[in-house]
Parts: C-alpha cells; structure tokens; sequence
C-alpha cells in the first residue's frame, strides 16, 4: 500500500482516575502525546506495513485541560510523504467529561468536542 496524504486514523479511550496528578482531577500533557504515538502507529501500520519510529514532533501545543472522567479522542493525519519520512498533524480531543456536581458517576457529552492538544510530528517508515 503507498502511502496517502490526507488519510486519517482515530482512537477513543477513557481517562481514568488512577492518571490523575495534580488536583482538580487533572491528568499530565503527556497523556495525549501518548495518544498520539498511538495513532501515528496505526497509522505507519496501515500505509508502510511497519510499526515505523517517531523522529520528533516539530511544535505542540496544550489548548485545554484534560481532567479524570474524560473520554478523548486522538486523531492522527497524514500531511506529507518523503521517501521514508511521514509528517503527522495530531489533534486530541475531549467527547465527553465527568459532570460530578450532578453525581459521583455522572457526565456529558461534549458538543463540539472540546480540543485539547494539537502537534506536528515526524515518525520515519523502514527502508522497502
């Protein structure tokens, strides 16, 4: 399979409150860029048929908090294609949120989705 600009791949998880660590509930940045290596996998699986490496992202960027509760979605893109190189743009998004002043197990679905980190990245496909 050649590898194509513009396909996207997306991956939905629960936050739990084990990743929680600092208060209000809130969960570390580093929580989505783990996402996103994620889905830049699957995506390097789907286009190169190979797990690939990560190079580095080229900026990031922390719009919004992410807190326990949350429900979030990672969404890898695929910008551009060089001989082995592959550049990502990453978008994480919250879908849904804990609501506890309704209740200990309450939540909302969130629409639109509240965005809450974005990224460039480089991830390098293994010579054919």
């Amino acid at each position: 399979m050649s590898p194509t600009e513009g396909l996207t791949v997306t991956h939905r998880r629960y936050v739990p409150h084990s990743h929680a660590h600092y208060g209000g509930d809130l969960v570390d940045g580093a929580y989505g860029l783990g996402l996103f290596g994620d889905v830049a996998t699957e995506l390097l699986i789907r286009t190169d048929a190979d797990e690939g490496l990560f190079a580095g992202y080229s900026s990031v960027e922390f719009v919004a908090p992410v807190q326990a509760g949350d429900v979030i979605e990672a969404t890898a893109t695929l910008v551009r294609v060089g001989n082995r190189s592959r550049e990502i743009d990453f978008e994480a998004r919250v879908v849904c949120r804990a609501a506890p002043h309704r209740g200990p197990s309450a939540a909302d679905v969130l629409d639109p989705p509240l965005v809450v980190t974005r990224a460039r990245g480089t991830v390098v496909a293994p010579a054919r």
